[in-house]
């Protein structure tokens, strides 16, 4: 390992990227979002600056997201997004090729796990590796994977849900749907449009999420005033909107991230599912962040759950630490030199 080999971590998620830089941590936190002109199809902003854009731009501009549930959609997009991800995490008088290793969700295809590889290489990379979000997630909670003990990780991010039971270092069972905080955002905007007649943004959403949302009903609730436009006038207005309302909204998705986890545990042979009895499920990701969705599993499965601390960084902290450790984690990593 020479010294002037650089190395970058990064999380290349549906709603934002990441990227660690081993020795340094996280050193940037952007939406995976970029803004196109329609006319000559040139990029014009990446990242935060494209990410201001959306919902507010003239007809011939684009702002979208070339990351769908988790994998690439628009090939070209992703490679300029990373491009200008890896450039700015190392400043620019760097002429050293860095060593990348990306997440890539559990559920991808060797097709799409290499389209990564490829962007990544394309960007810039000397050598790109690949890991499944499961186990980087695992990793960067502090979980040590490479015992012979089970270990159930639930990663919710923007695109996707990826649970999966981790054992000496590798996945026994996992499955990944495609229902995560983008989707419950959906939800939200679709409630608030039958119930008041009222159009809101994605942002207007996601805030509402974070702000009041819960997964399950609370007896003190919040509220929240939330302006939209009315469908009906099409003039501006206001409604006030509280937690409950948000958690029967958001029900049918809740559903679909604890089916997965059941799923898992239906594929999980019965000595890892002892081992996960006793010590609970480990949720990560931006999304596992809403109000008492640990307390939602816990109801539903019978097995309590805990947030990871720094939940929306375990995945690319996970990055850096098996950057750091190639060799202990060979068996995960799949390469491309």
């Amino acid at each position: 390992m020479s010294f002037f080999s650089k190395k970058l971590g990064i999380d290349l998620g549906t709603t934002s990227t990441l990227v660690y830089v081993p020795g340094k941590g996280v050193v940037l936190n952007e939406p995976s979002v970029v803004a196109v002109s329609e006319e000559d199809n040139k990029i014009l902003a990446i990242g935060l600056e494209a990410k201001n854009m959306i919902g507010k731009t003239p007809e011939n501009i684009i702002a979208y997201r070339p990351m769908k549930d988790g994998v690439i959609a628009d090939y070209r997009v992703t490679e300029a997004m990373l491009r200008y991800y890896i450039n700015k995490a190392l400043g620019k008088w760097n002429f050293v090729k860095p060593d990348v290793l990306v997440s890539v969700p559990a559920g991808v295809t060797s097709t799409e796990r290499r389209a990564v590889i490829e962007a990544a290489i394309k960007a810039g990379a000397k050598n790109a590796y690949v890991v499944k979000e499961p186990i980087l997630a695992a990793i960067g909670a502090g979980i040590p994977i490479q015992e012979a003990v089970g270990h159930m990780i639930v990663d919710i991010g923007g695109g996707t849900t990826d649970v999966a039971v981790i054992s000496l270092g590798g996945i026994v069972a996992s499955t990944s749907v495609k229902c995560a905080g983008n989707k419950i955002d959906y939800a939200i905007t679709d409630y608030i449009k039958k119930t008041f007649n009222l159009g809101i943004g994605d942002k207007t959403a996601e805030n509402i999420k974070i702000r009041i949302g819960s997964a399950i009903p609370l007896d003190e609730e919040l509220a929240v005033t939330i302006k939209g436009r009315d469908f009906i006038t099409g003039l501006p207005r206001s409604v006030e909107i509280k937690t409950n309302e948000i958690v029967k909204a958001i029900s049918r998705e809740l559903r679909e991230m604890v089916k997965a986890v059941k799923d898992v545990f239906q594929d999980t042979p019965p000595e890892l599912a002892s081992d996960i009895i006793d010590r609970g499920i480990i949720m990560t990701g931006g999304s596992s962040q809403l109000r008492n969705l640990p307390e939602l599993i816990f109801r539903r499965t019978g097995v309590k759950a805990v947030l990871a601390e720094d939940a929306l960084y375990c995945v690319v902290k996970g990055t850096g630490i098996a950057l750091e450790h190639l060799d202990t984690y060979k068996k995960t990593i799949i390469s491309k030199k």
